[in-house]
């Protein structure tokens, strides 16, 4: 562990020891130790499986004084040959974005994190009746059941392991109890990030989104798809601002999986 955030320290992102302890525990670490400094590590990856179907890369890392050596694409390649013919997704970098796609990576769409103190200067009603409350134990084979088309693959592994990871996660019910929803917020270093959020439809997001960024003791950080019309609008008008862009990338298949319309926010970039 410590080496994995003293490789990614190195590249100028924090310590964010909390996710990676919930991706090297859920998914698979690949790893080369570095030669030239025993007890470091030369390159990471990160590969967490959905189902037999589908499989995401992350926290793709390569010590700055061997880039550009083909460790990062030997890596790569490693891990893709475990997948088999289960489709592949990650989140790109504008720097990893060009080994991606010689690697047979498809752009299909892009994420923007934005950061900062929520307001609540733009309210966010949930829909007429829609009761919000906090999950319970008893909530996690519902919210796998609505997990399960929306993401469009198999998260259980993950999501068994959200009650423990995250510092809060909501669930909204429709009169009569129907599950339309769920969301989470965790710890990250310095911001409270939200993510994963599913809901029927935006109000419902942006209600979950609200209820649990009003709570945050930390900066929110959301990572929002622009293919939701008005939800970045609504994030910058309660005080999230950035511009960091990254493209989400699918190699095996024409498209992420899921129903967009319903999928939020990822529970991070990393994860897919």
């Amino acid at each position: 562990m410590t080496a994995c955030l003293d490789l990614a320290a190195e590249h100028g992102w924090t310590r964010e020891e909390h996710k990676w302890r919930l991706l090297l525990t859920a998914g698979q670490g690949l790893g080369i130790d570095a030669p030239d400094r025993p007890g470091t590590l030369l390159a990471t990856l990160v590969l967490t499986s959905y189902g037999e179907t589908h499989r995401c890369i992350g926290m793709v890392l390569v010590a700055a004084r061997f880039a550009r050596r083909g460790v990062g694409r030997h890596l790569m390649r490693h891990a893709l040959d475990s997948c088999g013919a289960a489709a592949v997704f990650l989140t790109a970098t504008a720097n990893g974005r060009p080994l991606y796609e010689q690697l047979g990576f498809a752009p299909v769409g892009t994420v923007t994190t934005l950061r900062g103190t929520f307001t609540g200067a733009a309210p966010a009603p949930a829909p007429a009746g829609t009761v919000l409350r906090a999950a319970t134990a008893a909530d996690i084979p519902a919210i796998l059941a609505y997990d399960r088309p929306v993401f469009g693959a198999d998260r259980t592994e993950l999501l068994t392991r959200l009650p423990a990871f995250a510092d809060q996660i909501l669930v909204a019910h429709a009169p009569g109890g129907r599950l339309t929803g769920y969301a989470a917020a965790w710890p990250n270093e310095t911001t409270t990030v939200i993510g994963p959020a599913l809901a029927d439809d935006q109000p419902t997001a942006r209600a979950l989104v609200a209820s649990l960024a009003a709570g945050a003791p930390m900066p929110v950080r959301f990572d929002v798809d622009p293919r939701h019309p008005g939800l970045a609008d609504w994030l910058r008008a309660n005080g999230l601002t950035g511009d960091y862009v990254c493209t989400l990338m699918v190699r095996g298949a024409p498209d992420l999986p899921g129903d967009i319309d319903r999928r939020f926010a990822p529970l991070s970039v990393a994860l897919g």
